[in-house]
């Protein structure tokens, strides 16, 4: 039976679905610490639109790819392009780049002696100059979008782990980024508050956002994902859709990894 299942054609109801243009390409990306290669010429693409998921074991390269795109680790070799820039260009201005980007880590990085609300809008009104009433005008509506407006006066302490989570995504969406990346969102969360983060996050999907996720809820990048990237020692093991990698996997350790979570 598990050997039907493996070798079961993909229907056509489960194609791939047409995105847009290339919002983030990586190409044949290399980085090393010390004598260890951490990304092995890695190389793939995020479509405007797409969502898409990193998995791996621990170690396998996730979050130094997260840190390589938003500029927080250069690449040893390789390039990443966000749309027609090549960020890792040495001479490109780092802080526009990092504009046009919106990140989520698993830490909550609220600033707790700033209410909700300021903490949403401080990127816009201080690195942006927008004025205080534009910042605060979209803030409260993204705010609004996922029921916590009334939260908006309230100070980081005075909310859960997923509610601040939240709020951290909607700072990243501010200043509407081309790219989100979503780095480990709910590791740091309790188990039951993980549910209220992925189903923003899947709402954000289902809106047009284009998403860059590194996660460890298999099930959830299974739903959500239109495309997954399986890294395996430093290097793209599999590059596919949810269906071909997670549900029908040949390759054998693709297989076991999945097992492991119940997947296969």
């Amino acid at each position: 039976m598990a050997d039907e299942k493996h070798d079961r054609p993909i229907s056509a109801e489960h194609a791939a679905p047409v995105f847009g243009e290339k919002v983030l390409r990586i190409d044949n990306v290399v980085k090393r610490f010390g004598d260890n290669t951490v990304l092995d010429h890695i190389s793939f693409d995020v479509r405007k639109h797409e969502t898409v998921a990193l998995l791996g074991a621990s170690g396998s390269g996730k979050s130094t790819i997260m840190k390589c795109v938003n500029l927080l680790e250069r690449v040893d070799d390789g390039q990443i392009w966000l749309g027609a820039t090549d960020i890792t260009d040495p001479r490109i201005d780092q802080d526009k780049v990092r504009a046009r980007i919106g990140v989520v880590f698993q830490q909550f990085n609220l600033f707790s002696h700033m209410t909700v609300l300021n903490n949403v809008t401080l990127s816009a009104r201080k690195v942006h100059k927008w004025p205080r009433d534009k910042a605060e005008e979209k803030a409260m509506g993204l705010l609004r979008r996922i029921g916590m407006e009334r939260k908006a006066k309230e100070y980081p302490d005075r909310l859960s782990g997923g509610q601040q989570q939240r709020v951290a995504i909607c700072r990243a969406l501010m200043m509407e980024p081309e790219l989100l990346l979503l780095d480990e969102i709910t590791s740091a969360l309790d188990p039951l508050l993980v549910g209220e983060v992925l189903e923003m996050v899947g709402e954000l999907k289902h809106q047009g956002a284009t998403i860059l996720m590194a996660t460890h809820e298999m099930g959830f990048a299974h739903d959500a994902a239109d495309r997954i990237v399986l890294l395996r020692r430093g290097k793209v093991a599999e590059n596919g859709s949810p269906e071909e990698v997670m549900d029908y996997p040949t390759d054998p350790e693709t297989r076991r990894f999945f097992a492991a979570y119940n997947r296969v």
